[in-house]
């Protein structure tokens, strides 16, 4: 057993194969999720090593850092031997910062022009909560953002679109166009009979004080759904 231990020790390893070595000789892109992953973990267990340990919890989740990020505390502490609750915490935290860059980079290009810029703009805010929640994105003429907020909150299968709400908020920052946004914690983008409904009736008032619903995005994990594109708007 000591022996055996003592190969899967990561200290054993040659120097370009510990991920704290191979990180400062090759770089990060260098290295893959899982020796991300023992680096933060820092160790193992008396049966695996902490590179070991991490492709086990990254196989648990089919390999997927959404996935993984969507796993609690006390899941991962009490599901994997050698993960402990710092442990756990660490992981979360590290995962909440990577999802909070994605989110800082998609705010950098400001100019609205495509579908897809408006979902990379909020993939990050949505496409992980297991619950619904409507928000509003606010332009400018020359459909550059001028505010996003955060309308209302739900349950796993709906959330309120306060019409008088989202024409308050957009008068107040002088928006000359908005684009509603929600997510489908189902994994289903397409839009459901009451998504139609609440489009049309945002879209009514928005003539009424000259303002363009420029469309409605439907975020479900990675995959979304444009009224727009779809000429639904």
């Amino acid at each position: 057993m000591e022996n055996k231990l003592q190969k899967q020790s990561i200290k054993n390893w040659a120097e370009e194969d510990r991920p704290r070595e191979k990180l400062l000789l090759k770089g990060n892109q260098a290295l893959s999720n899982a020796e991300l992953l023992a680096i933060l973990i820092g160790s193992g267990n008396r049966e695996e090593s902490a590179v070991e340990l991490s492709k086990k919890i990254l196989h648990s989740v089919g390999n997927n850092l959404n996935e993984l990020g969507l796993r609690s505390i006390q899941h991962l502490s009490s599901s994997f031997r050698g993960i402990g609750e710092a442990k756990a915490i660490t992981i979360i935290a590290a995962l909440e910062l990577g999802r909070r860059r994605k989110l800082e980079e998609a705010l950098i290009k400001e100019k609205i022009t495509t579908s897809e810029d408006m979902f990379l703009i909020f993939h990050p805010i949505l496409s992980d909560l297991q619950h619904e929640e409507t928000w509003v994105l606010f332009l400018n003429r020359a459909n550059r953002v001028v505010d996003r907020k955060k309308m209302s909150a739900g349950g796993l299968t709906g959330s309120v679109v306060d019409v008088k709400m989202i024409m308050k908020e957009a008068i107040a920052c002088l928006a000359s166009s908005i684009v509603l946004v929600h997510n489908h914690p189902s994994g289903n983008c397409l839009p459901s009979d009451p998504d139609r409904v609440a489009t049309q009736r945002l879209k009514d008032a928005c003539i009424i004080f000259e303002i363009s619903l420029l469309d409605h995005l439907i975020i479900a994990g990675d995959n979304y759904f444009s009224f727009a594109d779809e000429e639904m708007i």
